[in-house]
């Protein structure tokens, strides 16, 4: 799976109930068939419409807001629905959304929440503190609602609507994220019909009830996602009038639809790599945004997969059970040739777990800590776990056989089978053979816990809550059968003790101290090797899109915000009148107050942002 939006990024390892696909194909309001498969997207239709469509390598996990964690399908979900607060372009500090201000009692135990009186559902019915209660609720006491957000609401214990403006939160212990909840709120007079909440993906009937800036019009499986504008909005409409999402699952083939002017925005799988960069690099009315992203990119490792119940199920390889025996396959991983050969420039070396873009929460080993490069030191603890080679040069394992690790590999990642092949060169070197599973659905053998190791990796939101939880003892299934949170089947005790307690800090500088030793925690565990923090490197024509707001504003990223900031204030560049006429000429690019703007001023400037330490928020 993907990242989720909370990267909730892309998001992998979660048990999904729905199946499936998504992404987009340009089709005309109100028609469910596909039309000219090149059409000018931004371009008026015959009605006057303007079409923004995105190229999109991930498809739909679920169109459910309570089963959904693909960053996709997450992001769709933002742009649908409310949330109590959201989070500033600028700087990422929480903002009113849903909820107009906020307010804790003096033991902050209790949040009340003044709810906005000019926000209606789509239907047209007004959207109130109790579609907010409703879904809170209901997260608290339906365990399939409570399948991708249901860390926020483990702390809750009462929530109630005294007044359709009104909104009060009470709580068993202080909670940080109360003004970070990325929870979705759904109309109450919709989802109460629904039975099965583990089930139901919210596929098959549309437009879509929502109150967010667009409403959802039309989806097919691994094809397309189709929005329209919400000219109702409280913040105002948006300025194109649909939204696509269409699936690529050719990464090529969608950079090549871009520059046909058949997409309006790339964003890559999950980022463009760098050979597609740098093939749109000064192409003719092609922007190039090349930004420190919100993503961790990393390789898990099998702890043995098991449940609440204390069964154990899945295959993984019992010699990766040793800490020393994972250490030591960590420290044969070359994050600098990860960095140079496989992103050739455009990422961060890992180090922590959550990217330094967050620099409150940004943590990296000490020097006796890390695992650094050290192929001679891992072959040492290799032996020295009692893992030794054979006279064929073959390391073997306890039962006497050589030892050859699975590793699942997204077949849509070209970043994936890129380090496969390295891991695979490293870990020979050590007598360890490497075969790599490319799939393109991980997901099945994934949640059965049928695997070794696997290329993970997540979207961190600026509250890193969710990311953190997904570890915890508490995120995992309760049975094989059912469903968990669980990215990895991570369950530590001394890891959990610490995420309650960051979870109960309300001071930032401590609460940062306590993640930090979160981080600490899993970085020796040995299960989560972070290889790389990937730049989000995306592009758009600019005879399309004259402006879009980057997250956060200096450096930003375009897809995949913790908002939906960029998609909302697009603007076509026809509305301008010049985008024809600067079709010849290039563009000027810069920032202003988080917006990309572009003008066509017979200058090409390409704009790139690097992935520095300096560069991040």
């Amino acid at each position: 799976m993907g990242t989720k939006d909370q990267t909730r990024s892309l998001p992998r390892g979660l048990r999904l109930v729905a199946a499936a696909g998504a992404a987009a194909l340009t089709l005309t309001a109100g028609l469910a068939t596909p039309l000219d498969p090149a059409p000018r997207q931004a371009r008026a239709a015959d009605d006057g419409k303007k079409t923004l469509t995105v190229a999109v390598a991930q498809s739909v996990d679920s169109l459910s807001p309570f089963l959904a964690v693909r960053l996709l399908s997450t992001s769709i979900h933002r742009l649908t629905y409310e949330y109590l607060t959201n989070y500033d372009p600028k700087d990422n500090h929480a903002i009113p959304g849903l909820a107009t201000k906020w307010e804790p009692s003096p033991d902050k135990l209790t949040w009340t929440y003044t709810i906005r009186s000019n926000s209606k559902w789509s239907d047209g019915r007004q959207a109130t503190a109790e579609d907010a209660a409703w879904t809170f609720n209901k997260m608290m006491t339906d365990s399939g609602a409570a399948t991708a957000n249901g860390s926020y609401v483990g702390n809750f214990r009462k929530v109630s609507a005294p007044s359709p403006t009104k909104l009060v939160i009470e709580l068993k212990k202080p909670q940080a994220t109360m003004t970070a909840l990325d929870v979705p709120i759904v109309p109450k007079h919709v989802w109460e019909k629904v039975s099965d909440f583990s089930e139901f993906n919210n596929d098959k009937s549309f437009p879509v009830v929502g109150n967010g800036p667009f409403v959802l019009t039309g989806y097919k499986a691994d094809s397309y996602v189709r929005l329209k504008a919400n000219k109702s909005f409280w913040r105002g409409a948006p300025k194109f009038d649909e939204l696509v999402f269409r699936y690529y699952k050719d990464q090529d083939a969608a950079v090549s639809a871009l520059r046909k002017g058949e997409v309006s925005f790339v964003a890559g799988s999950p980022s463009l790599t760098p050979a597609q960069a740098a093939s749109l690099e000064g192409a003719e009315n092609i922007e190039v945004n090349d930004a420190p992203g919100r993503r961790f990119y990393a390789l898990a490792t099998n702890p043995g997969a098991k449940a609440k119940n204390g069964k154990k199920f899945g295959d993984g390889h019992p010699s990766l059970l040793d800490q020393r025996v994972r250490n030591a396959l960590f420290k044969a991983v070359d994050r600098k040739a990860v960095i140079d050969k496989v992103f050739q420039g455009h990422a961060v070396e890992g180090e922590g777990y959550i990217p330094p873009r967050f620099s409150q929460y940004f943590w990296k080993p000490s020097g006796s800590q890390e695992l650094t490069y050290d192929p001679a030191e891992a072959a040492r603890m290799l032996d020295q776990a009692g893992y030794k080679k054979n006279g064929d040069g073959k390391r073997v394992g306890k039962d006497g056989k050589p030892i050859t690790y699975r590793v699942l590999c997204h077949a849509t990642d070209p970043n994936d089978k890129a380090v496969g092949k390295y891991l695979q060169e490293w870990w020979g070197e050590l007598g360890i053979g490497v075969q790599l599973n490319c799939l393109d659905n991980v997901t099945d053998p994934w949640l059965a816990g049928k695997y070794d190791l696997a290329f993970d990796g997540w979207s961190v939101n600026p509250d890193p809550d969710f990311v953190l939880s997904i570890h915890t003892c508490g995120a995992l299934p309760a049975t094989p059968e059912e469903t968990g949170a669980t990215d990895n089947f991570i369950c530590d005790k001394k890891y959990d003790e610490l995420y309650a307690r960051q979870l109960a800090e309300y001071d930032p500088a401590k609460r940062a101290d306590i993640v930090k030793q979160m981080e600490s925690r899993l970085y020796d565990l040995g299960y989560m090797n972070v290889m790389a923090y990937p730049n989000a490197v995306e592009a758009y024509r600019t005879d399309q899109i004259k402006s879009i707001t980057t997250m956060p504003a200096k450096a930003g990223n375009i897809y995949g915000q913790d908002g939906y900031w960029s998609w909302w204030s697009a603007v076509p560049a026809e509305s301008s009148g010049s985008s024809d006429n600067a079709s010849s000429t290039g563009v000027v690019a810069g920032v202003v107050g988080g917006v990309v703007v572009l003008a066509g001023l017979g200058v090409f400037a390409a704009m790139r942002r690097r992935s520095t330490a300096e560069d991040r928020e």
